[in-house]
């Protein structure tokens, strides 16, 4: 089912499969150039909240619309699409450029980078537009950066709602050490019962 249009997501399934914010780190969320400190954390919500701009919005410097927002999740997830949600009269991004696990990326290396993939944004006024990404890269994502070059001729990008499709593990990011040493258990240490646990451990 597509979830491109409103009345496709009447029932809870399309509002499920937009369910990827639950699964982002909030806390550790963060955007270069935003103009108000922290407001990057507005722009996540739910899929039937997203033109609820209530809680503000994130928005770049005024004469230097280039944003970049850094997007950790509690546990790796594979994304299957985008949505954003941006400003009128041209603060809407014109393009998105993704990254994955690629912590600490600024500017200069945003610019100088390959992304894993590359968009040439439409205004989304209406959230009903959604970007499909190249599945197969976007699997076991523990982080991804988003960077708007550009906008529509504003002298500042807006935008009120990054939605992210796809699904999570059930592998939490703080304990993806442990599982990797369990995956090669020690028999001096664990029973036989023990190895047979961890033997299909994915």
């Amino acid at each position: 089912m597509s979830c491109t249009h409103d009345h496709d997501c009447e029932d809870h399934n399309c509002a499920a499969d937009w369910s990827l914010y639950k699964h982002i780190n909030l806390d550790q969320v963060t955007a270069l150039n935003e103009s108000v400190a922290g407001s990057i954390k507005s722009v996540f919500k739910a899929w039937d909240r997203r033109l609820d701009n209530s809680e503000g919005f994130l928005e770049s410097n005024e004469g230097d619309p280039e944003l970049l927002v850094f997007i950790p999740f509690t546990s790796d997830v594979k994304i299957k699409s985008i949505s954003v949600v941006g400003g009128a009269e041209g603060t809407s991004p014109s393009k998105m450029r993704a990254f994955i696990n690629r912590d600490g990326i600024d500017f200069s290396d945003a610019q100088n980078m390959q992304p894993v993939q590359e968009w040439e944004l439409a205004e989304n006024l209406q959230g009903i537009l959604e970007y499909q990404t190249r599945y197969p890269r976007f699997q076991s994502v523990g982080s991804l950066t988003l960077h708007f070059p550009e906008n529509f001729g504003a002298n500042a990008t807006q935008i009120y709602y990054i939605g992210l499709r796809g699904e999570a593990t059930q592998l939490k990011r703080d304990a993806v050490t442990n599982v990797v040493y369990e995956l090669y258990p020690n028999p001096s240490e664990h029973k036989s019962s023990d190895v047979g646990r961890f033997s299909h451990v994915e």
